[in-house]
């Protein structure tokens, strides 16, 4: 038998260097083919995916998910989810205004019908903002045909300002006010688990960190949040009854005899809604969709059989109308909407980093002549708000106008981003104010005892290691802290007072960690104008000279999604890419794999303990002040 001769050690390694090489060459041929092979689909596939808006078109607007300022998730990551048939988590308060504002003047639209049972909203102001471009349809004399199957009052401040509104006769509808109630853990964590929590703060109505050190709310934070809930309340009392007619004083007269109410309709809210003429009419989807079908033009092969356009499909038209380039100066907006934290952060948090630099952008971008910041906001971080901050004053150096248009909430360290702008719009329901600082440090040392575990050591000073949450906090630590808090307060009154041109003490007295209304923040000098943010647009386009609204272009400033995710989102967004997709079960694992995954955020209060370098804690301007 023969057996092959044996290779050299050189001989091997010429092989082994072909091989790599070999392998190389197929594996840079393969993802070449494949990326050529998704460019192909995708242009093959390109194309609107939307009929032609044919005239005698009904929108449909029939929002799902979260109504938010900007979308939490990345263009790939929601056109995968578009082409999986997977259900909207969000809709852009900006598109739904748009979509509304376009189509009262549309010809090619003939009636607007609203379906809100999966759009969830957490603020009043943004509902407003809706609610009066929903007013703005039906007032250029368009019917809004509205149907629900159950709503809550929220949705209901949309649906009351419809031509016509129709419940299913098995559905439901009560208002019920507003409340706000929160957990507090101090028995479970200092009694139970033995967690001592230490909180820092200057003012009696700064409640953020209360449930973590109460077992319920102070006498100050009740006071507080009824003061502002109330004038919240009467104004959606206000909105309703004038949209539909009513009186005010009687809508708050039925809630209070609910019980006796729904009992004489023999526990039916349909009926009750109906009675209370809450509704126009009871009637299944089945009903309505022959009502419009009789009104619309016939069309089988549509949802409902009437011809219509859905939401995303009316904003393509819109978008594909604005391809061309724009030679109008532009007027840029930046969002700022979640909690202020340091860094960079994606959207749906507010980053020092981040947000600063799309500020920068803009003082630098020859193109843009004012700017609106859009703020919705509980706030944060102190140092990461004053990031933001500096770079408002820096728009203003540079000459370009700064207006602050503040959504449902832009309290705390949402004011203090707000607070250097030339002008100050709210809602009257917005929630700001809250200017007040705290720290909350908690200790561990009897939660470790309880399972047998102690920290020990030694230091070269006295305060060594004195930070540490597994030592005792020591009387003069806590004393260090509460300086650190006292100054953070300073700062910010100081700078309020300055932006404002009030006196520190006038400042102090509508301080102290106190929530405001939008209306009652303007009474006390803290908000400018009461609007929304066209108004905000208005103005700066004004002091820029820029002329009136559509002799300038509006632009939002965001981060910008990479080529790759452009070019992968076009494909997907196509008609084959979407089919490939839904019909592939092997791509939608690997697609699944391959998307960007978001990472879960750490729950607020764990950021707020995170130890900051040469800070013993860090200073929060932060408000648990939603509903």
């Amino acid at each position: 038998m023969n057996v092959p001769a044996r290779r050299g050690p050189i001989a091997r390694f010429f092989v082994g260097l072909w091989e790599a090489m070999n392998f190389t060459r197929r594996l840079v041929l393969n993802l070449l083919f494949f990326a050529l092979l998704i460019l192909f689909l995708a242009v093959l596939g390109a194309g609107p995916r939307t009929k032609p808006l044919l005239d005698r078109t009904t929108l449909v607007i029939a929002p799902e998910g979260d109504l938010v300022e900007q979308y939490s998730r990345d263009p790939l990551t929601r056109a995968l989810s578009s082409a999986l048939g997977e259900r909207a988590e969000e809709v852009q308060l900006r598109d739904l205004l748009r979509a509304l504002d376009a189509a009262k003047s549309d010809k090619r639209i003939e009636r607007v019908v609203l379906r809100l049972d999966e759009m969830q909203a957490s603020g009043m102001a943004s509902l407003r903002e809706v609610s009066d471009a929903i007013a703005r349809v039906k007032a250029s004399g368009k019917q809004v045909i509205v149907f629900s199957e159950m709503m809550d009052q929220k949705q209901y401040l949309l649906a009351a300002q419809g031509s016509e509104v129709y419940l299913d006769p098995m559905g439901g509808l009560l208002l019920e006010g507003l409340g706000r109630y929160r957990t507090y853990y101090r028995q479970a964590l200092q009694d139970k688990l033995g967690v001592d929590v230490h909180l820092f703060k200057v003012g009696e109505y700064k409640s953020a960190a209360e449930p973590y050190v109460l077992d319920a709310a102070s006498p100050e934070a009740k006071e507080a949040d009824l003061y502002w809930m109330n004038d919240v309340w009467q104004r959606y009392l206000a909105d309703i009854a004038k949209a539909r007619k009513l009186d005010a004083a009687q809508l708050a007269q039925g809630i209070e005899q609910l019980p006796s109410g729904i009992q004489s309709v023999q526990g039916d809210l349909a009926k009750y809604a109906l009675q209370a003429k809450l509704v126009d009419g009871l009637k299944t989807r089945e009903e309505v969709d022959d009502l419009l079908t009789k009104r619309g033009v016939e069309d089988t092969d549509a949802d409902g059989g009437f011809r219509q356009a859905s939401l995303d499909e009316y904003i393509t038209h819109l978008d594909s109308a604005l391809q061309a380039v724009d030679p109008r100066p532009q007027v840029a907006v930046v969002v700022a909407e979640g909690e202020i934290v340091s860094g960079e952060q994606p959207p749906g948090r507010i980053g020092g980093i981040t947000t600063a630099e799309l500020l920068r952008e803009a003082r630098d971008d020859d193109k843009v002549k004012a700017v609106v910041l859009r703020v919705d906001s509980p706030g944060g971080e102190v140092f990461a708000s004053e990031q933001i901050r500096r770079e408002i004053v820096g728009l203003k150096k540079a000459g370009k106008p700064v207006a602050v248009s503040m959504g449902d909430l832009a309290a705390s360290g949402g004011y203090w981003i707000s607070m250097n702008a030339d002008r100050i719009y709210a809602d009257a329901s917005t929630i700001t104010g809250s200017i007040g600082i705290f720290g909350l440090i908690p200790t561990l040392p009897r939660a470790l005892d309880k399972i047998g575990v102690h920290a020990d050591g030694v230091g070269t000073t006295r305060f060594a290691g004195a930070f540490d949450i597994t030592r005792p906090l020591q009387p003069e630590v806590g004393q260090v802290i509460q300086s650190v808090i006292d100054k953070g307060y300073r700062d910010f009154t100081g700078r309020v007072a300055s932006a404002r041109n009030k006196p520190v003490e006038q400042v102090d007295e509508i301080a102290r960690g106190r929530v405001w209304s939008g209306a009652q923040a303007k009474e006390r000098g803290l908000v400018d104008e009461l609007g929304g943010q066209q108004q905000a647009l208005d103005f700066v386009a004004k002091r820029a000279k820029l002329g009136k609204a559509g002799e300038y272009q509006v632009r939002y400033i965001e981060k910008t999604a990479t080529p790759f995710e452009r070019l992968f989102a076009g494909f997907v967004g196509s008609r084959i890419g979407g089919a490939w997709l839904r019909e592939s079960d092997i791509a939608q694992r690997l697609l699944a794999k391959a998307s960007p995954q978001a990472a879960a955020d750490l729950r607020f209060l764990e950021g707020a303990i995170t130890p900051t370098r040469g800070v013993p804690v860090k200073a929060l301007a932060h408000c648990f002040c939603g509903f």
